[in-house]
């Protein structure tokens, strides 16, 4: 997180919080140290922050402080909570854990709205300890333009292991795909995450050649596990 962002999030942590936090809770919820939560602490304090508190006590935000207004109108601002909701179908943690901060922010601003509810049914969340792939860090190969490894097992259970271009994520309503340019194939093809059981990225990449490779995927796109542009299973 870029220190200008985690400022922010400290300021906004700070706001909605109901007892003084410790450097060392906002440190974990940052996932920083606690040595750079007490430099952002002063600094945030030398630009008239009204943060009050010290180390080993806890940190508190002097009631009255406000951040500008969202520039939404209401019907806006209800479209982003549902939509943000939404994201719990996805199983991407990461993203769950942004869209629950987003949150935090919409309601500090606007106040509650516990009468707009998403079933939460979806996709299985992304929780490695279990073995799952992290959508996260397919995210970044896909940003980053980084090639994976990929050992993949499809319907029939057939083993293979695939070097993959990484091109996007494709959120479906119970399972989320893995957009590609497989190079044992030479050829595009979608993985289901959940029958992706190891991955690598690799130190080779493909940099700049991402945005060429999706501007020609839509038209070959058969939203298929696995399946070659012909739409042909493997």
């Amino acid at each position: 997180m870029r220190r200008s962002n985690r400022l922010f999030e400290i300021i906004q942590v700070l706001r909605a919080a109901t007892r003084p936090m410790t450097a060392d809770a906002l440190a974990k919820q940052m996932e920083v140290s606690t040595r750079t939560i007490y430099r952002d602490i002063a600094a945030l304090q030398m630009m008239s922050t009204p943060i009050e508190g010290e180390a080993g006590i806890g940190y508190v935000m002097r009631k009255g402080y406000n951040l500008p207004p969202l520039n939404f109108d209401l019907e806006e601002i209800e479209a982003l909570r549902v939509g943000l909701a939404l994201l719990s179908r996805t199983g991407d943690s990461a993203l769950l854990r942004a869209a629950r901060r987003i949150h935090e922010k919409i309601d500090a601003l606007h106040g509650p709205a516990d009468w707009l509810q998403v079933a939460p049914w979806g996709a299985k969340l992304d929780d490695p300890a279990k073995g799952c792939v992290s959508f996260s860090t397919l995210r970044d190969a896909i940003r980053n333009e980084r090639k994976l490894e990929l050992t993949y097992h499809d319907e029939q259970n057939c083993r293979t292991v695939r070097t993959v271009r990484p091109l996007a994520l494709v959120y479906h309503v119970e399972c989320v795909m893995l957009a590609c340019w497989c190079e044992l194939r030479a050829g595009f093809r979608h993985f289901r995450t959940d029958r992706i059981y190891g991955w690598r990225v690799l130190d080779e990449d493909f940099a700049g050649k991402g945005d060429a490779l999706r501007e020609i995927w839509p038209d070959l796109n058969r939203w298929g596990a696995d399946q070659p542009a012909t739409g042909q299973p493997l």
